[in-house]
């Protein structure tokens, strides 16, 4: 464990800490405008995170409106096809909105309404995020601006129509590589200058603190019910969580509840694009170092200048040059391991579930699957593997009509 004495690293209810840091990373590297408004946030999720009152009005959104808990299937045909583990899918693509964002969009604005807050703005890349902030403000009756790049809304137009039919408004990003990065930017940008009326909805466990630690826990209701659902298949825990790793919070949000538990070994799944040595991939724990973006200390892909670095990835949803903080802890701690999957391995994943499962998974889970024969080959068949399926793969079928050939054993060379 690189940098650790395996009995001093601390448990996950210490993770972060009073100034927000997991390890050496986190923190809050932001102007001093947002300090106070960063402040108030950290204390009223303090606050009613333990208020009886809105945990209920939480968890009943959580079951009546996002559709919780969402199952944990035992994928018997890819189990069989991969001739190792049994593999179980926790199905977020049941979740209203089509992915697992919808579980912190609902209670970041469920917090903002106590706040008094009447304006939520966003970023989305793969535009789950912005979607599932458009429904819970509609739900909650809050005004919606969401920050998108410009070259993300081309390749997700459905999710961008979903938005505006929902009232909100999607204001195209144009500056620097128009991608997720940019919207984010653009976001923080927004709420400086607009902290008195406004709350910023950030969609995964990245940010300054409290964001990746409030995150994680609204998406830990993943892994707290995997917990419980795997005892209906077995009496222990599974050996392994797989999840796809973009800013991090669906892999958080499986792998957190087990953090404690030392058996079960995490595998978090970058996105490698065309490759880690040709320069063009979001492969941040694979490949970056440290450095500080969008108010934390984390991972990052930079140059010797430490510039931030262009990203690829085939999915909108991964291209990211950063990682959530508590992800850049895991790895140094060593207890995740991080690998990346290309775009053919993403493309081979999601053509690997729709033949055994009938199911479409969306591109970023459709790495995760694309990684899954690699890292289940060591494993025994006694043993057990829970992957989690963030999305449906909806949004993406135009861009994969271009893409795959239908009838083909092999996708175009991307």
């Amino acid at each position: 464990m690189t940098g650790f004495d395996r009995h001093s690293v601390p448990l996950l209810r210490d993770l972060p800490d009073v100034r927000g840091y997991f390890g050496a990373y986190g923190g809050r590297f932001v102007p001093e405008t947002l300090m106070a408004p960063l402040v108030e946030l950290e204390a009223a999720f303090r606050k009613f995170r333990r208020d009886l009152t809105f945990r209920r009005e939480l968890n009943g959104f959580l079951k009546n409106f996002a559709g919780r808990p969402t199952p944990l299937l035992f994928a018997e045909n890819l189990t069989k096809r991969l001739g190792g583990p049994r593999v179980y899918l926790k199905r977020e693509d049941l979740c209203h909105t089509g992915a697992h964002k919808v579980n912190n969009t609902l209670g970041q604005c469920l917090l903002a309404k106590r706040l008094g807050k009447k304006r939520v703005i966003a970023e989305t890349g793969a535009g789950q995020h912005g979607v599932g902030t458009a429904t819970a403000c509609a739900l909650l009756s809050l005004s919606c601006e969401v920050y998108m790049g410009a070259e993300d809304m081309e390749r997700q137009a459905l999710n961008v129509f979903r938005m505006r039919s929902m009232g909100a408004k999607v204001i195209p990003v144009t500056s620097g590589s128009r991608t997720l990065k940019d919207a984010i930017n653009e976001a923080m940008r927004d709420w400086v200058t607009n902290v008195q009326t406004t709350f910023y909805c950030i969609g995964s466990v990245v940010g300054p603190h409290p964001y990746p630690w409030m995150v994680r826990e609204f998406q830990s209701v993943i892994g707290r019910e995997v917990k419980h659902q795997i005892r209906d298949y077995q009496t222990g825990d599974p050996d392994a969580l797989v999840a796809c790793v973009g800013g991090g919070s669906n892999a958080i949000g499986l792998f957190a509840p087990f953090y404690d538990h030392k058996r079960v070994k995490f595998f978090g799944v970058e996105a490698g694009g065309e490759g880690l040595r040709s320069g063009r991939h979001s492969a941040t724990l694979c490949t970056g170092r440290p450095g500080v973006l969008h108010g934390a200390y984390t991972y990052l892909m930079q140059d010797d200048n430490g510039q931030v670095l262009g990203t690829h990835s085939i999915s909108a949803g991964l291209d990211y040059p950063a990682v959530g903080p508590e992800h850049a802890f895991y790895k140094d701690s060593g207890r995740a391991t991080y690998v990346a999957a290309t775009d053919k391995e993403a493309l081979a994943g999601f053509k690997l579930l729709n033949e055994t499962e009938g199911l479409s998974a969306a591109l970023e889970s459709s790495h995760a699957l694309g990684s899954l024969p690699r890292l289940v080959r060591p494993m025994k068949n006694s043993q057990s593997v829970v992957l989690c399926l963030s999305g449906r793969g909806d949004k993406d079928m135009g861009q994969l009509t271009g893409i795959l050939h239908l009838g083909s054993s092999d996708p175009k060379n991307t």
